[in-house]
């Protein structure tokens, strides 16, 4: 089951076209879809729970708790959508491709695939923008 929860003005226009695209990224890394639930927020929110859970004192645009056991991918993933915001200007891109590429990131984390290493991070971005292109594909 995937859940989208708001704790800023922003919501998704389609839950439904996202809930069957993360079900195909996961799917398409032969895992199992346990809970996952997004919340989206601002930074200030997503400000809070890094210092609170992880001791950062810094705004970041995506934090995951990771629940999964074994195949079964399960996760809480908070978003600042003003993070999403200020990347997709940043990195000259539509706010819609950055917010596809976060929520896919941390489901990614879930299926196994870490960021910390060069070869990590090139990996990560290689099979983010391969979940991109999933959602792009027209769901029947």
């Amino acid at each position: 089951m995937i859940e989208f929860n708001y704790e800023t003005d922003f919501e998704l226009l389609n839950e439904d076209r996202y809930r069957s695209w993360i079900t195909a990224v996961i799917l398409s890394e032969n895992k199992t879809l346990g809970e996952i639930n997004y919340v989206f927020c601002d930074d200030s929110y997503l400000l809070n729970i890094n210092q609170q859970f992880l001791q950062h004192d810094t705004f970041t645009d995506i934090i995951s708790f990771d629940y999964t056991l074994g195949n079964l991918i399960s996760g809480d993933i908070f978003i600042s959508i003003e993070r999403v915001l200020e990347n997709a200007t940043t990195y000259n891109v539509d706010f819609s491709n950055e917010l596809t590429r976060v929520m896919s990131h941390g489901v990614l984390h879930y299926c196994g695939y870490k960021d910390k290493s060069p070869e990590e991070q090139l990996l990560m971005r290689q099979k983010e923008n391969e979940k991109i292109s999933l959602f792009h594909v027209e769901q029947v």
